[in-house]
């Protein structure tokens, strides 16, 4: 079950202007490939602790809307029924560690894992926590209540962990930076802190969906991303004609939605990148032995992860996968936000895909020797509260939540930091999310206080946090 790029259907001549260098919703492809001139300066004073660069790349699998720490990561099984909920928990791979029974193929991988059960903020509301998750900066707009009239994405703010990622490192010339995939997150109005921010469109993630008849196919708005699956040689000869044409017709300059941008050699590379083999194969799922196929699983959480796999040995440096089917809109479609019956959501659309990829692509990476080199994150925006509500549901909680950690020198078989009983408190080594930040720059060899300039000339590091002890 092969994924697309986005747009299922062979691109129009629209599409094609676009691809040659019309810019779109945020991501244009020839700003995509512009080469990074002048690198980011690094800091004096960080300290290159164990497992410093060990990881080559890395895969986040973010659990959009808020997993629940009670039903995943740090269950409570001796707290009052009124909070334990309806499942049990169940023992691991490593003594003394249990998490929830609808997780039993991860259960057997904790000692690959490195739990953190101290993840703590104070943004009640998605869009908020969700940005600063992704960027590890806090939103200006941070009250602790849902905004009404949220702030939407702009060019000023940071750059999501993708796009600084892609910025350094750079990766595969024939590939982007950085990519997220199934689709974009959306609540009220696409989500910031997905895109490069002030860094440019240059530098945005390629954004990447299924093709059309997968489950679950995802309602959030698309951005600019070519579709390689469609791109033949006759199409090829028609853009490399229609650059001819345009190149002529206006002597060097084309303009975008969202402003101007030069006509120069980046845009042949881009007609290049389509023409790549390489790039091509990345993409074709079906290339994968169908044990493996079907060990990531037949739905749009497998497929996603697999295809982060192939990304990231294609030289990709980081890889989003959005771990929800659909967006906050409406309050429909598979998402981790367990307001209204819950448990059943949980339970039959959320916890078995999830465990399900999420265990195969540890025990995929390991048999081929690259977990070592591949620093996996599986996270969250915050967690739910622990006493359920009356539509047999839980609330937000960014106060307490869970995350995990394996792969790129990360000790598995370990779990930091301790909630309270009821797990809606930190007792013992708060992380927030510019330490988590801190801690994949880490991984990846990153100095995470690394310098970023804004364009008034501002600047500011990657990350103000502090690695979390996990090598």
């Amino acid at each position: 079950m092969p994924l697309r790029p986005i747009h299922s259907a062979r691109p129009s001549r629209r599409d094609v202007l676009r691809l040659a260098g019309v810019g779109g919703l945020g991501l244009s492809l020839p700003n995509l490939l512009r080469l990074r001139a002048d690198g980011p300066s690094g800091s004096a004073g960080f300290q290159h602790g164990p497992g410093f660069g060990q990881a080559k790349s890395c895969i986040v699998l973010f659990c959009w809307g808020g997993m629940s720490q009670l039903e995943s990561w740090d269950p409570k099984p001796e707290a009052p029924v009124e909070v334990r909920g309806e499942y049990n928990a169940i023992d691991t791979a490593t003594p003394g560690v249990q998490i929830g029974e609808y997780l039993p193929r991860l259960a057997q991988q904790t000692e690959k894992l490195a739990i953190v059960r101290s993840c703590t903020h104070r943004a009640r509301d998605h869009r908020q926590a969700a940005y600063w998750t992704l960027t590890g900066v806090p939103p200006i707009q941070l009250d602790g209540v849902m905004v009404s009239n949220p702030v939407l994405p702009t060019r000023g703010d940071k750059p999501s962990l993708g796009a600084m990622v892609g910025y350094v490192r750079n990766g595969n010339a024939e590939l982007a930076g950085a990519v997220t995939l199934p689709y974009l997150i959306a609540e009220r109005g696409l989500v910031g802190g997905q895109n490069a921010g002030f860094l440019g469109v240059e530098h945005d993630p390629l954004v990447v969906r299924p093709k059309s008849g997968n489950p679950f196919p995802g309602v959030s708005p698309l951005s600019d991303a070519p579709d390689f699956a469609s791109i033949d040689d006759a199409l090829l000869q028609r853009m490399r004609g229609r650059r001819e044409l345009l190149n002529g017709l206006v002597g060097g300059t084309l303009v975008h939605e969202n402003g101007s941008t030069t006509w120069d050699h980046f845009h042949e590379y881009a007609v290049d990148m389509l023409s790549s083999p390489q790039v091509k194969r990345a993409f074709q799922l079906d290339d994968e032995p169908a044990t493996v196929q079907d060990a990531y699983g037949p739905h749009i959480f497998g497929q996603s992860v697999l295809l982060a796999r192939r990304l990231t040995e294609a030289g990709v440096p980081l890889v989003t996968v959005n771990c929800g089917a659909g967006d906050l809109n409406g309050g429909i479609g598979a998402i981790w936000d367990t307001h209204f019956i819950g448990f059943p959501q949980l339970k039959e659309h959320l916890m078995p895909p999830f465990d399900m990829a999420a265990s195969a692509l540890l025990a995929d990476l390991a048999d081929r020797g690259t977990l070592d080199e591949t620093l996996v994150v599986l996270l969250t925006e915050f967690g739910r509260q622990p006493i359920i509500n009356q539509f047999a549901g839980r609330d937000h909680q960014p106060d307490c939540y869970s995350v995990a950690f394996a792969g790129g020198g990360v000790r598995g078989g370990q779990v930091i930091g301790r909630s309270n009983r009821l797990a809606s408190e930190v007792e013992e080594s708060p992380v927030g999310p510019a330490d988590l930040h801190a801690t994949i720059f880490h991984a990846l060899g990153i100095d995470p206080l690394t310098m970023l300039t804004r364009p008034n000339g501002e600047t500011l590091p990657l990350s103000e946090g502090t690695p979390i002890a996990l090598f």
